[in-house]
């Protein structure tokens, strides 16, 4: 009977490398971002020149946007695939985040959200840029959608910290 619950234990853990491609996809995922950025990039130079401050702006918040989903993909990658498949090996690379390795599942939903706030943030930006063209109803709930992140943050937040408090005092 042991041997059968170590094979049936060896089974569950060795499933963890079944994440392994939904990891894969999402640096495919960025490759296919990178792409959308040289697009919104080449079509934001005319805007720079000759379009208006506004105008100008919500090309350069484009790229920004683009760049911070990116820069949320590597930290679920590295995370997620340090937390649940494997530790990366870069044997002491000088270019390795300092964050890689340190980052916990409780700390990684805190950076998810704050990252998803701060582009909602850029979204809501966007709109206020161009106010003249905005339909207030879209942007009515852009506003509602970006409180309600920002208030799931806080709670994700409080909740982090609670706990760490509770888990201190046993």
């Amino acid at each position: 009977m042991k041997r059968v619950e170590r094979s049936l234990e060896a089974l569950i853990f060795g499933s963890r490398w079944l994440l392994a491609p939904f990891y894969l996809g999402l640096v495919l995922g960025i490759a296919l971002l990178l792409v959308k950025f040289v697009k919104t990039f080449v079509a934001a130079v005319p805007v720079v020149f000759s379009g208006s401050g506004g105008e100008a702006m919500l090309a350069i918040l484009s790229l920004v946007d683009i760049a911070l989903v990116a820069n949320l993909l590597i930290i679920i990658i590295f995370a997620g695939f340090e937390n649940f498949v494997s530790k990366i090996d870069t044997a002491g690379h000088e270019d390795r985040p300092a964050w890689m390795g340190h980052v916990t599942f409780s700390d990684l939903k805190l950076k998810l959200i704050g990252s998803i706030v701060a582009i909602s943030g850029i979204e809501l930006l966007k709109y206020f840029f161009n106010l003249r063209q905005a339909n207030r109803d879209d942007m009515m709930w852009a506003l509602i959608i970006h409180v309600t992140l920002v208030f799931s943050g806080v709670m994700f937040a409080l909740m982090d910290r609670l706990s760490g408090i509770r888990a201190d005092n046993h």
